[in-house]
C-alpha cells in the first residue's frame, strides 16, 4: 500500500496547483504539517489517493514518469479536463482490463487515470 505520491512543482505556484488539483480534479487540499509548510508546495487528498506537490529547484516536469490513479467516472473527468483546456490522450487498447488516458498538470507533469472495465 502506498501512503502518497510526490510530484514536483515550481516554487510559488500553489494557486495554480489548487485550481487544477482541487478545482478540476476535485481533490481536497490537505494542510501540510507546520514543520513542512515553509518549504512551499501543497498536498491533496481524495478518492483514496494522496498527492504531495513539492517544490523542486531547478524544476523540470516529469514528462514520462507518472502516477497511475484509479478513478471512477473516467468519462466525466475527461470532459472536465478538456473543458479546462487540458489535453486528454486515450490509450484504452494498451492495457487489458482498463480504460485509461494521460494528461498533464499545469506544470507539464504527466498523469495517468485508469478505470477498470466491467
Amino acid at each position: 500500500m502506498i501512503h502518497h505520491v510526490q510530484i514536483a512543482c515550481p516554487r510559488g505556484t500553489e494557486d495554480v496547483l489548487l485550481s487544477f488539483y482541487s478545482g478540476v480534479l476535485g481533490l481536497a487540499q490537505k494542510p501540510k504539517p507546520p514543520a513542512l509548510a515553509g518549504r512551499g508546495g501543497c498536498w491533496f487528498v481524495g478518492r483514496g489517493i494522496e498527492l504531495h506537490l513539492g517544490v523542486e529547484e531547478p524544476f523540470a516536469p516529469a514528462r514520462k514518469a507518472h502516477p497511475g490513479l484509479l478513478w471512477e467516472g473516467l468519462d466525466a473527468l475527461a470532459v472536465s479536463l478538456a473543458a479546462a483546456g487540458h489535453d486528454v490522450v486515450w490509450a484504452n487498447d494498451e492495457l487489458p482490463g482498463f480504460r485509461r488516458f494521460h494528461t498533464f498538470d499545469p506544470h507539464g507533469n504527466r498523469l495517468e487515470f485508469l478505470e477498470p472495465t466491467a
